[in-house]
């Protein structure tokens, strides 16, 4: 669990007579470190780029950051590509790693000079019609390497059971079709971890694809040039728990490269990440207010905020560390379940979690929600999603959104013609 909440008490109760909660909070001079700090552990290869994952954080004031810290971006819809255009990250430095797509999202990214990465041998035939009788001249293939690959945890699922990618034997298919229809540059990519923190998973993973490589190159006479490892870099959310170190990492990848690719001339090749997690994970948090109490078989504590705003801990029973703001070292002498106000039983940020005793008005604060936070929400049971707040490198704060309004919620409703509705 990361201890590095910017703010004092007294400074937050300042931020919440501005902007009301709930809000989640981003550190922008922190996500810019922790980038660089990312960066200058893979920059021991001939060419590295991180392609942040859009989904992990869909704002366009976050992606830009990125983007001036050198990130492209791994999109999987049509929004997702346009707000990478307009945060500035364009052309190759976008994948669009998709699965079911539909023609019009292929032509927008080839439109817009993006690698597309297939999901499916199928889908060389789909792009192909879809772009009039034509393939890119760069391909990305995803890789789904079943029972190759172990010890995926249960957020990602095993390969075998996953919906993505291509077999080995579809994968050097593939390849030799492309060749033939005249594509001329080449990716591999494979995503089979969620929130890992054992180095010694990406160093398997980086193992297994650049052996693949060598084994495309020697049977389909394909050059790989870039090889993305995906994501999957946990953060740790409980305490106790060791954050990945990023040196580690790359040194242990950097062996397999020298082992593997170097042998198999198939150096310079480029090393692509497409982490979401690690890069602001650990930076946004979700502010939100005690309004209710409930003493039954338990004792709740009901904030102001909701699963609509926070969905991890309800579909997956994932850990947030829960702080109260100025109670930072006050006894832990209570047990709660802090809980929202949707429907749903699941609706709990914490379960039997040993908290100091949290009063009506109290700040709470859930932490390591920078990444898969905000952008998982929903309108279930008419929920109005929270809005977001950056804290700058000078200490102002900038709203990057609004909180959702009613008027938000009933957009796309036809609410004049109801009435003549019979």
């Amino acid at each position: 669990m990361s201890d590095n909440f910017p703010l004092n008490h007294s400074e937050l109760m300042k931020l919440t007579e501005k902007f009301h909660t709930p809000f989640y909070l981003y550190d922008e001079k922190a996500i810019r470190e922790n980038m660089r700090a990312f960066t200058k552990a893979f920059s021991i290869f001939p060419e590295f780029r991180e392609h942040y994952a859009v989904k992990a954080c869909p704002n366009p004031y976050i992606l830009k950051i990125l983007m001036e810290e050198g990130c492209g971006a791994d999109c999987s819809s049509l929004p997702e590509l346009i707000l990478s255009d307009l945060s500035g990250i364009k052309g190759d430095h976008v994948i669009f790693t998709s699965n079911e797509t539909p023609a019009s999202e292929y032509q927008y990214a080839y439109e817009h000079g993006n690698i597309i990465n297939l999901d499916d041998i199928t889908h060389i035939e789909f792009l192909k019609e879809s772009l009039g009788g034509k393939l890119p001249d760069t391909i990305c293939f995803r890789y789904n390497p079943g029972s190759e690959k172990q010890g995926c945890n249960s957020i990602i699922g095993k390969p075998e059971e996953a919906k993505y990618g291509l077999t080995r034997e579809q994968i050097l298919e593939a390849y030799s079709i492309c060749k033939k229809e005249g594509v001329k540059r080449f990716g591999l990519h494979t995503m089979v971890a969620s929130n890992e923190l054992n180095p010694a998973f990406f160093v398997d993973t980086a193992k297994l694809l650049f052996e693949l490589c060598a084994e495309i190159k020697e049977k389909c006479g394909v050059n790989i040039e870039f090889v993305d490892l995906g994501g999957g870099l946990g953060i740790p959310y409980k305490p106790g728990q060791k954050a990945v170190d990023y040196d580690e990492v790359a040194r242990g990848i950097r062996e397999e490269y020298d082992r593997v690719i170097v042998p198999a001339g198939l150096d310079p090749l480029a090393i692509y990440w497409e982490c979401g997690r690690p890069v602001t994970g650990p930076y946004g948090w979700l502010v939100t207010t005690a309004v209710h109490h409930k003493h039954i078989y338990r004792e709740y504590v009901a904030v102001d905020s909701c699963m609509a705003d926070l969905m991890r801990p309800g579909m997956y029973g994932a850990y947030h560390e829960v702080t109260v703001s100025g109670k930072e070292n006050a006894p832990k002498d209570h047990v709660y379940d802090v809980v929202g106000s949707l429907c749903e039983n699941c609706d709990k940020f914490a379960v039997q979690r040993e908290l100091p005793e949290i009063n009506r008005g109290d700040l709470v604060i859930i932490h390591d929600a920078g990444a898969h936070g905000r952008a998982m929400g929903f309108n279930y049971n008419g929920k109005l999603r929270c809005g977001e707040i950056l804290m700058r490198e000078d200490g102002s704060f900038k709203e990057i959104r609004r909180r959702e309004t009613v008027e938000d919620l009933f957009a796309t409703l036809d609410l004049n013609g109801v009435k003549d509705f019979n």
